[in-house]
């Protein structure tokens, strides 16, 4: 068994998301958008039954902008992913880097109690596991 202290998603998260409905419009997205550093957008649930999607810059990026397409007339859903892949927080950082290795993922959104609590990158999960183990 390992000695190394496990870290928890929980514990490396951001707390800060931008939620925007499926609905509003890329430009309007990206106006509401209030964490300077955020490159993604989590589009919130219909309703209980529903799921939640993600939109990343980048998908704005190929979806929109290099397809010279108005972000005044795509709405958010035409460029999302949904289901998002979510995390739970109690994951160890370690499973949570081979999920997104194994997924292709660079993002994904914490989920507790079917509640979006914060957000995780591999740029967070690497800063802080190599600051743990430094």
């Amino acid at each position: 068994m390992s000695d190394r202290a496990k870290i928890r998603v929980r514990e490396v998260m951001k707390t800060q998301v931008d939620m925007v409905e499926g609905m509003v419009t890329v430009k309007e997205a990206l106006a509401t958008m209030h964490h300077i550093e955020t490159k993604t957008l989590i589009v919130n649930k219909r309703d209980d039954d529903d799921e939640y999607g993600i939109v990343l810059i980048s998908d704005i990026a190929k979806h929109v902008l290099a397809t010279d397409r108005s972000p005044e007339r795509v709405n958010v859903y035409e460029v999302m992913t949904k289901p998002v892949i979510s995390v739970d927080p109690d994951m160890d950082i370690r499973y949570c880097a081979r999920l997104f290795d194994k997924f292709g993922l660079s993002r994904a959104p914490v989920v507790e109690n079917r509640q979006v609590i914060g957000i995780i990158s591999f740029t967070d999960m690497v800063l802080h596991g190599i600051k743990e183990q430094g």
